[in-house]
């Protein structure tokens, strides 16, 4: 890598137009900082600015002779890596459109993403992305060429149309003073309006749509985010989430050009947890999953301790809900308190951040889904400064953010820098921004049904702001918002945030728009419940049988009714309690379409494929016999039959006194 020739690629002095221009200016100015690191077979490898402008330019010149062309479409598909972000900005030197997919995909999945940005060329990580291309490619009339990262596996693959990743550095080294010429021509002629990237959004409600954000939508909303946030060239991430998804693409490539910081990648999802106390980030992203998953592995942990251990944890825990937040925000605290929290963050903060690798964070953020206030509060009270942001594809995902000292649960914080808001009549959330969308691709009627001729985006949100505070509170997707038959407000995401608070509940889906009551599907979460089986010496063989275990339906049932009494106190929503419950006898899973890539819940699909368990929900029933289709690792499908006790909880009598008021 080092003392290898760097081209100097010609770059206006006046404006950092383009990625490539950051790139240079990286490589320029901090050339020997660290860019990007990554963990393999254990070891952390590290590359600095210099040396990654050297192994960009040498793929975008091997990936010219190959053939790219200005305006194609180059698929990238597979796990965080430095060579596949690298091969985002290279397709860019090359006037070409990078398209991240997401790696977990199934071959179908990804058939439809690539017919319809129409990809020439494919970079995968290894041989089983290669399989799925192959599968599909029948489909894929406009497909070229393949490159693949590692070998493992594809030596007796046929090659005419299969590259290697590395072979194609050496060719565009090999070539570099015959095509440099060429790569030059084609970044000069990048601006503000190119094309950067094109992301597709997770399919929610029905086919993805390719949102195409440009050099501007990329680099004016990097900038202003990292000015809100004091963001350094010395700052560190983890970058672990799904590379097709908008906010690694804005914190791995975007905001990590803008600020000069460096991108770790870790080993494995395996060795993520691991890898991320080794790195220690101080500035970190994670959806609400990520911290729930974090959280009950903490509570696991503290079942297992000794009892002394336990009295500690809670008594000083107590105190840190108490006083944590305060300290954070740098609000008044009294010396005791002080003295007392200080002695808490020797004792359980401390060590406990630094098992979670949270010990140097100075940023955190969560978005994606609202997180339970409980959950939130919890890391916040151990001095992690956690804040939500609220955003989306179409906004290159900053819309508001949470400032400093200003960090509240039940909010998402300030617009950001540059952005417009309004509410709509019906409520609906409405933004302008320089990081609006430039389109979706082939999709003109999608386009101007969400972002109007003046720029203002639609978000499908309805939420908002408060006058005293400008700050903006969501309350759930506009869609899923509706009304119980007594015409009070149904919003259920409000309800499974709370049921996901607690470590036994993975995942909880709501039901009662138009309905006199409230039902819900809860799913258990294996690791955590397993565990408590484990250590009562209780035996079971599937998820099925453990979730219809009758303790554990007693504790499931025990936190429904706890959440009702605390749904009862807000008036708006308190008849949002939940009646009845099923714990479902499989996991909602994004193979099976129940969730998006990003785990988001398909509500519709939901309801169509488990219409008979709904309806036994509310015809009275006691229990409803099901069988429902899934599809297995290797993509086979099959089915599973079971019997669900369907369970009835206790609810506040605050709702009738509300009816009859």
């Amino acid at each position: 890598m080092g003392g290898k020739k760097l081209v100097e690629t010609p770059v206006s002095g006046k404006d950092l137009s383009s990625i490539p221009a950051l790139l240079h200016r990286n490589a320029t100015q901090f050339g020997s900082a660290p860019a990007y690191r990554e963990k393999e077979f254990g070891i952390w490898q590290s590359w600095t600015w210099a040396e990654t402008r050297e192994e960009i330019e040498a793929l975008a010149l091997g990936l010219i002779d190959l053939g790219l062309a200005e305006g194609d479409f180059i698929a990238v598909i597979g796990r965080n890596r430095p060579t596949l972000y690298w091969a985002m900005m290279a397709a860019q030197m090359c006037g070409a459109v990078p398209v991240p997919l997401y790696q977990d995909a199934a071959a179908e999945e990804m058939a439809y993403t690539l017919g319809h940005c129409g990809a020439r060329f494919v970079i995968v990580g290894d041989q089983e992305q290669v399989d799925k291309v192959i599968e599909v490619q029948a489909d894929l009339p406009q497909f070229e060429q393949m490159i693949y990262l590692d070998p493992r596996g594809l030596r007796k693959y046929d090659h005419s149309k299969l590259h290697q990743y590395s072979h194609v550095q050496d060719v565009g080294r090999a070539k570099r003073d015959e095509l440099t010429p060429e790569m030059q021509r084609r970044i000069a002629k990048l601006n503000y309006d190119s094309t950067c990237v094109m992301l597709y959004t997770s399919g929610t409600t029905g086919k993805p749509k390719g949102v195409v954000l440009s050099n501007r939508n990329v680099i004016e909303t990097s900038k202003s985010s990292s000015e809100f946030d004091g963001l350094r060239q010395s700052d560190d991430i983890l970058a672990y989430l799904p590379m097709a998804w908008v906010g690694d693409f804005i914190f791995s490539v975007g905001q990590a050009l803008w600020t000069g910081f460096c991108t770790n990648c870790p080993e494995s999802a395996e060795t993520m947890h691991v890898d991320l106390r080794e790195i220690g980030p101080t500035y970190y992203f994670a959806p609400p999953r990520v911290f729930e998953n974090q959280l009950t592995n903490v509570m696991i942990r503290m079942e297992d301790a000794g009892a002394f251990k336990q009295r500690m944890f809670h008594y000083f825990m107590a105190h840190a809900r108490k006083v944590g937040p305060a300290i954070l925000d740098g609000k008044d605290v009294g010396v005791m308190d002080r003295l007392k929290y200080r002695m808490g963050e020797l004792m359980v903060f401390g060590p406990l951040k630094n098992t979670l690798g949270f010990s140097r964070v100075r940023v955190g953020y969560t978005a994606g889904e609202a997180i339970g206030p409980e959950i939130f509060d919890f890391y916040r009270s151990l001095g992690i400064n956690l804040k939500q942001l609220y955003g989306q594809t179409e906004a290159t995902v900053f819309i508001t953010a949470q400032p400093d000292g200003e960090v509240r649960s039940d909010t998402v914080g300030v617009k950001c820098p540059g952005v417009e808001l309004k509410i709509a009549d019906n409520g609906e959330v409405f933004y302008r921004s320089p990081g609006v969308f430039v389109e979706y691709y082939k999709n003109p009627e999608s386009t101007a049904d969400t972002k109007d001729p003046e720029g203002w985006v639609a978000t499908g949100d309805a939420g908002f702001i408060e006058e005293d505070t400008g700050h903006l509170r969501i309350i759930d997707r506009a869609k899923d918002v509706g009304k119980m038959a007594s015409g009070a407000l149904f919003a259920p995401k409000y309800v499974e945030n709370k049921l996901k608070f607690f470590p036994n509940i993975l995942e909880a889906v709501v039901f009662g728009n138009g309905r006199d009551e409230c039902t819900a599907f809860i799913n258990i979460d294996l690791t955590a419940v397993g565990n408590w089986a484990e250590r009562n010496n209780i035996g079971y063989a599937s998820y099925q049988e453990l979730a219809q275990h009758p303790q554990v339906l007693s504790t499931i049932k025990g936190h429904v009714e706890e959440v009702n009494a605390s749904v009862a106190q807000d008036e708006m929503l308190s008849s949002c309690q939940v009646h009845r419950f099923v714990v479902l006898h499989k996991q909602l899973d994004a193979d099976d379409g129940e969730l998006t890539r990003t785990q988001k819940v398909r509500r519709r699909i939901i309801e169509e494929k488990y219409a008979d368990i709904i309806a036994a929900l509310y015809d009275g029933s006691e229990q409803v016999s099901t069988t429902t289709e899934v599809t297995y690792e290797d993509g086979r499908k099959g089915a599973i039959s079971a019997t669900l006790l369907i369970q009835t909880a206790q609810t506040s009598a605050a709702v009738q006194k509300m009816a009859a008021e």
